[in-house]
């Protein structure tokens, strides 16, 4: 099983290519993107050291099946997916924000909360809350979009606003949209036995118009807990079984890595390896309730090119 970890494509147009955590993305003629979903996988906003197989095939598919799934909700920039790992779409110009919901407090939002915060991102959270407790409503808290490297920081809407970061009309538009999103994203997942726990969203201008980007509902995105036997866990006070990214980051931490200074990435296992592909192959059917189909990796980035070239001669 081979992995995608790096990418150095010349496509006809290209004008740039910018090389994310998980995504590299070449621009065209200044006016579509072609994004390739790499094996790369990053927790603590470190880029761990080995692919993992299938991964972006996995993130690509099940983005695209949701961007294709909210189409009636607000346009997204998804033109065409002319390879398993990658999405061609419109360019949009980017807001510096990424918007976050929340329908359960756990993860950072509950690590801050247990440390005595009752305030995020200008949002007043109960007294009394407990671990993987649902929020009356879902909470919008945005981040900044950080640089490589660098944390991504709460941002409040009034720092928004203050900052100019998006006009109160724009702000009014990106609030309306993730919470229907969310909503929508909460009903299919219901359909599939799983609980919506949280997620983010970025979105972008295309000719004047606010257009959802980048990837949508993806367990790199997405935080989802298991429905059946929630109520008993969290009544015990237990863990949830989740699907998400969190069992990374969990196993990080249990060998004493956090992204923070002078810490070693654990070693990477073939065997850890192949457990986290299969997490996310165990998500990738349960979210989709499709099987998953393995395409062949034997050469991953000749296959690649010669699909987004075809596409992009037509």
């Amino acid at each position: 099983m081979k992995a995608l970890t790096q990418t150095d494509f010349n496509f006809p147009g290209q004008k740039s290519v910018y090389h994310g955590k998980v995504r590299d993305v070449y621009n065209i003629n200044g006016e579509k993107l072609v994004m390739v979903a790499t094996d790369r996988i990053s927790a603590f906003d470190v880029i761990l050291p080995k692919g993992i197989p299938f991964k972006g095939q996995m993130l690509n598919q099940i983005a695209a099946k949701f961007l294709d799934a909210t189409t009636d909700i607000c346009p997204n920039w998804k033109l065409a997916t002319p390879d398993p790992m990658v999405t061609v779409g419109v360019l949009c110009e980017g807001f510096p924000i990424e918007m976050i919901v929340r329908g359960y407090l756990c993860g950072s939002a509950w690590r801050a909360y247990k440390s005595g915060v009752r305030e995020i991102c200008g949002i007043k959270l109960p007294e009394g809350m407990k671990e993987n407790q649902k929020f009356p409503e879902p909470i919008i808290t945005p981040t900044t979009k950080a640089e490589i490297g660098e944390h991504d920081a709460d941002i409040s809407k009034e720092e928004i606003l203050a900052k100019g970061l998006a006009t109160p009309e724009e702000y009014a538009v990106l609030e309306k949209y993730t919470m229907a999103l969310f909503k929508r994203g909460t009903e299919i997942a219901a359909e599939r036995g799983l609980i919506l726990v949280d997620t983010k969203y970025e979105f972008g201008k295309h000719n004047g118009q606010i257009y959802l980007m980048d990837e949508i509902h993806t367990p790199d995105s997405s935080r989802y807990f298991y429905s059946e036997g929630y109520e008993e866990r969290f009544a015990k006070g237990e863990p949830q079984k989740q699907l998400s990214k969190e069992f990374v980051r969990e196993w990080l931490m249990d060998n004493g890595f956090q992204g923070k200074a002078g810490q070693q990435v654990p070693e990477m296992t073939d065997e850890i390896v192949t457990s986290i592909s299969d997490r996310y192959i165990e998500l990738y059917e349960h979210i989709t309730g499709e099987k998953f189909v393995k395409e062949d990796t034997s050469n991953i980035a000749e296959r690649i090119g010669k699909n987004v070239q075809e596409y992009l001669e037509k």
